[in-house]
């Protein structure tokens, strides 16, 4: 990769981050009415995408992971488990329920401190962490999906690409910037500020 792509791409994510906060907080129960099994998988890998919050928070699994973690698959593997977990689990659970969207957001801000901050935690921690966070997304996912089958394995597949996609980021990004990481965690720390402030007003 050349000397001038490298700040062109760095740009280009520093911009699209910043953009995000702009995306309309909507999210789709297309996979719910979705009819045939195509309709249902695909509008399941689109859904994490349709809204800031779930795409910010499992974007930064993944940028965390690989930014700062040694084991840089645990949080994504617990985030996709509980996710599934919760979403299996929405109809009848009502533990979490009066929180989610609070905690969603929360999981925004707090994910984007631990990108900015570069903190590295015991893989106990990042478990813990990670796997409620991942579990009350799976709650809200769960009933706008319906618990389609094919739908929600959908969603765990674009939530995989999505941890993906921040994993290689964060792991290009570890040895080479140290700015970078404090720009996009910022930027995705205000984005959470401003929604938990938006779920309690």
């Amino acid at each position: 990769m050349t000397h001038r792509l490298r700040p062109f791409l760095i740009r280009s994510a520093v911009a699209l981050t910043a953009a995000l906060p702009l995306l309309v907080q909507a999210h789709g129960t297309d996979a719910a009415h979705a009819h045939g099994g195509m309709q249902s998988l695909v509008a399941g890998i689109v859904h994490p995408f349709t809204g800031a919050d779930h795409l910010l928070a499992m974007f930064s699994v993944g940028l965390w992971s690989g930014l700062c973690l040694a084991r840089r698959w645990l949080a994504p593997l617990v985030f996709v488990a509980l996710l599934v977990l919760g979403a299996l689990t929405a109809s009848s659970s009502s533990l979490l329920l009066g929180l989610q969207e609070p905690l969603i957001a929360a999981s925004v801000l707090a994910l984007g401190l631990l990108v900015a901050l570069r903190w590295s935690w015991p893989p106990a921690a990042v478990a813990a962490l990670v796997g409620l966070f991942a579990w009350s997304h799976g709650l809200a996912h769960g009933q706008e999906l319906g618990g389609a089958p094919l739908a929600l394995l959908g969603m765990a597949a674009g939530t995989a690409l999505l941890h993906g996609a921040g994993l290689i980021l964060g792991a290009w990004l570890r040895a080479r910037h140290r700015w970078a990481p404090r720009v996009l965690g910022g930027s995705i720390a205000l984005t959470g500020l401003a929604l938990t402030v938006g779920t309690l007003a």
